[in-house]
């Protein structure tokens, strides 16, 4: 996801993460075809739909959806984020890039419904 965020730069990068319970497998990358993919995101559907085919070929479930702020050092979700969260039960992930593109990770449960944000907990595990 960092790499993915610093070639996207400086526009935004989105992908999905597929998994098993709760350990990530898979990252997806797809193609941001927002309208203009310095300040939003918007999966490519084609991608899409060939991300959520491989997940069900690999017996995967999705588990996060990843788009990046090239510009925020410290990533939370913008009201665009929160207005087209479709997938409540994914956690959203934001990979934020400071000015050297640097990057944090944050992990968020949010609800379109109710107009809300909250942050999630995570674990890295190298390998």
């Amino acid at each position: 996801m960092f790499a993915h965020a610093r070639e996207a730069r400086p526009a935004e990068c989105c992908g999905l993460v597929g998994g098993r319970g709760r350990d990530a497998q898979t990252i997806y990358r797809l193609r941001n075809v927002a309208r203009d993919t310095l300040v939003a995101y918007e999966a490519a559907p084609e991608g899409l739909f060939a991300a959520q085919r491989l997940m069900r070929e690999r017996s995967e479930q999705l588990l996060a959806i990843y788009h990046s702020h090239p510009r925020a050092a410290e990533p939370i979700p913008s009201e665009t984020d929160v207005r087209l969260a479709f997938y409540p039960a994914a956690v959203y992930l934001i990979v934020g890039l400071d000015e050297g593109g640097n990057g944090v990770l944050r992990a968020f449960r949010i609800s379109e419904r109710e107009s809300r944000w909250e942050p999630s907990a995570y674990h890295i595990v190298e390998g």
